[in-house]
């Protein structure tokens, strides 16, 4: 689990260089804008994806400007292994943002990031 973190900061940090962990152990991605994720039920590589979907798919498709949104996307393509699009986001950000629904998150991961199952 720790080096399933670590990769996780060290794409994040490459991208947002101001991040940090804060003493409350909430990872603050980017400060200007108080994007943030708390890491304090974080147990496994599943709970990581979970978080980096329901806490980063809104500032990857609004919220901020464009120049942070594309960085955002960019953690989370590059962390999950994707290519998702700013539309795609929008998409994944309205059934999985916010942790509004976890079981279709861990389905949604588990199929490899199959957006069919994501209701249209």
């Amino acid at each position: 689990m720790i080096n399933e973190m670590n990769r996780f900061l060290e794409i994040v940090k490459d991208i947002s260089p101001k991040s940090f962990i804060n003493e409350k152990n909430e990872l603050i991605v980017l400060p200007k804008n108080n994007i943030y994720m708390l890491l304090n039920d974080v147990q496994n590589e599943l709970d990581v994806k979970c978080k980096v979907i329901a806490w980063l798919s809104r500032p990857s498709c609004k919220g901020i400007s464009p120049y942070w949104q594309k960085r955002m996307l960019a953690i989370v393509n590059t962390y999950l292994g994707t290519s998702f699009t700013k539309d795609q986001m929008s998409h994944i950000y309205t059934y999985l943002g916010n942790d509004c629904n976890r079981k279709l998150c861990i389905d949604f991961i588990e199929s490899g990031y199959d957006l069919s199952l994501l209701k249209k």
